[in-house]
């Protein structure tokens, strides 16, 4: 697949609602899924200050086909931050319980806009169904069911740029996409401390015995 215009990253990007299919070419599809982000970047959007894939501080690039799959599986960015799910994002790749904020950082300047693209350009498509069904009632005569189309389309649109900055989960579904509860670093830090403090305590006790 080659990247030429948006549509083909919307494609893509539906592509990978398949899990299974995901699970199967993960290896394929995470450097594909560069070559979308940098095509939309570059070619899209016209940003060319930003290297891809992203590298961290300690030199450890950024997979960003798994960190846009595991925010999504949490909800989303707006949900993965009221929640403070960062920290757990950024274990889940391999990096380090401080590094949340990077990853934060990450999706905000490489994915976010990208998935508020992707997420209006869906809504569009929604809207201009809504207008062909209303466009068939005019010509069968449904006077009712016009004026409701009509009216759910203009509600629709004064609704847009809210709804394009959420990710593609339903509202009924909304909840349901988050897997994690509200993550606590103050308390993962203590537990490991706590874990290592008592190892160091049964190699006190072995040594004395």
């Amino acid at each position: 697949m080659e990247f030429n215009e948006f549509e083909d990253c919307v494609a893509f990007i539906n592509l990978l609602d398949d899990r299974e299919f995901v699970i199967k070419y993960k290896h394929m599809l995470d450097s594909k899924f560069e070559e979308l982000v940098k095509w939309f970047l570059f070619n899209y959007m016209k940003i060319t200050n930003r290297p891809i894939p992203p590298v961290a501080l300690h030199k450890r690039k950024v997979n960003l086909l798994s960190l846009y799959l595991l925010v999504a599986a949490d909800g989303g960015y707006k949900t993965v931050t009221t929640e403070n799910m960062w920290p757990a994002i950024a274990k889940d790749l391999g990096f380090d319980y401080g590094d949340g904020d990077y990853m934060r950082t990450t999706y905000a300047m490489y994915l976010d806009i990208l998935e508020y693209y992707y997420n209006f350009n869906q809504f569009q498509r929604k809207v201009q169904d809504k207008e062909v069904v209303v466009e068939e009632g005019r010509l069968t005569g449904s006077h009712q069911e016009v004026s409701k189309n009509a009216e759910d389309a203009q509600q629709g649109s004064a609704g847009m740029e809210q709804a394009a900055l959420f990710t593609r989960i339903d509202d009924e579904d909304w909840s349901k996409g988050k897997r994690r509860k509200r993550f606590n670093f103050d308390y993962a830090r203590w537990a490991v401390e706590e874990a290592n403090q008592s190892v160091l305590d049964r190699s006190r006790k072995h040594n004395l015995v």
